[in-house]
């Protein structure tokens, strides 16, 4: 018997499934994180070279380790060894057949938002991989485009940086200050509200808590 959160989140991603459709992204549900899983990787051919940016959520679903173990050309910035090493893995996803990347926040309207540091994942996302997928929980869905991006300022900047550890305002007090520190995790913002060319960027909503 389902819950009624899990409930919630079925009849809220089946929305919001229909609206990212009618803006061209490719979008499915997944009620659990293995049907995402599974799903995600039917997404990606044997052979892709396959590239990320910040994506916890992809993660947390087992698809890091599926990628790396699988038939494909994973270009994973964790396994290099110098920061030299770690700049070209960013460079070089961004022409990856397959970029996974996670969302800061969605709109149940079907508008994407992302928050970046250094621009890199969101640079992949606006153009360059020939596929984006995007992995996320419906925890990051939001009635509308404004309390998406106020998400993503206010709670997923915040999340992520008590994760980073740098020396921000928010690592002190959890509160966005709207700060201009060096390093700053909150430089660009990426709304993502249609896709082109149709198809590029496709969703796996998942019905679980996932990433920040």
């Amino acid at each position: 018997m389902p819950t009624p959160k899990e409930l919630y989140y079925e009849k809220r991603g089946r929305i919001l499934v229909k609206n990212l459709k009618n803006r061209h992204f490719d979008a499915c549900y997944c009620a659990t994180r293995e049907e995402a899983l599974a799903k995600a990787l039917e997404w990606i051919p044997e052979g892709a070279s396959v590239g990320w940016g910040g994506a916890l959520s992809a993660q947390q679903i087992g698809l890091m380790d599926a990628v790396n173990a699988g038939p494909y050309h994973a270009i994973d910035r964790d396994r290099c060894k110098t920061p030299e090493e770690k700049a070209q893995a960013a460079r070089d996803s961004l022409f990856a057949d397959v970029f996974l990347t996670g969302a800061n926040g969605l709109s149940l309207d079907g508008q994407m938002v992302n928050i970046d540091g250094t621009g890199n994942r969101l640079a992949a996302i606006a153009y360059g991989p020939r596929t984006v997928l995007v992995i996320a929980g419906m925890n990051k869905v939001e009635d509308t485009l404004e309390s998406a991006i106020n998400r993503a300022r206010r709670v997923a900047a915040p999340l992520n940086q008590q994760r980073f550890g740098l020396e921000n305002p928010c690592t002190v007090t959890g509160v966005c200050a709207d700060c201009k520190s060096e390093t700053c995790i909150c430089n660009q913002i990426l709304i993502t509200r249609h896709c082109r060319p149709a198809g590029r960027i496709r969703f796996v909503l998942v019905g679980e808590e996932l990433g920040f």
